[in-house]
């Protein structure tokens, strides 16, 4: 068995290996009480206030409670970042990377100005971790990529246009 996870780990393109190990290691590390998730979150005045710099990052690796969502949001960097990375970005897993980052600049560029100016966009103040925001851009691009690729859930099947609006 280890062999076989250690075999497809190593399967994986690099930046969703390194993508996918850095969000397990801190949401396991904050459902066991070793890092409490109160240090992870992005606020404007933690960041530049007190220079907690680390929460510029680690607000994109917790993925929150061990729920349905949680394996949704795990299926989405598995699949979605790992077909991206390996069919749209092919040969150029630092295009993927620099394309991700831009998209975690993005996002916190957003809702950094929603908590600073309430006025410009105060509906993105209230998000404190952009792990959900990032899985979904993910999905979506790779969805954008492939449109026509049946998914089947539970009880129907639609096209993969669709699963960003799904999940």
């Amino acid at each position: 068995m280890a062999y076989v996870l250690r075999h497809w780990y190593r399967q994986v393109p690099i930046v969703t290996r390194c993508y996918l190990a850095a969000t397990l290691l801190t949401t396991t590390a904050c459902h066991l009480e070793i890092v409490t998730p109160l240090t992870l979150y992005l606020h404007p005045k933690l960041v530049f206030g007190e220079l907690q710099l680390w929460r510029l990052v680690t607000n994109c690796l917790y993925l929150g409670n061990p729920d349905f969502r949680l394996f949704l949001r795990l299926y989405g960097i598995v699949e979605c970042c790992k077909m991206l990375e390996e069919k749209s970005f092919r040969g150029r897993s630092a295009d993927f990377f620099y394309m991700m980052l831009f998209g975690v600049m993005v996002l916190t560029g957003i809702v950094l100005g929603g908590r600073i100016v309430p006025s410009v966009s105060a509906s993105f103040a209230g998000i404190y971790y952009l792990s959900d925001s990032l899985v979904i851009m993910m999905v979506y691009l790779w969805s954008k990529y492939n449109p026509s690729i049946p998914i089947g859930f539970i009880l129907f099947t639609c096209t993969s246009a669709y699963l960003p609006w799904v999940s």
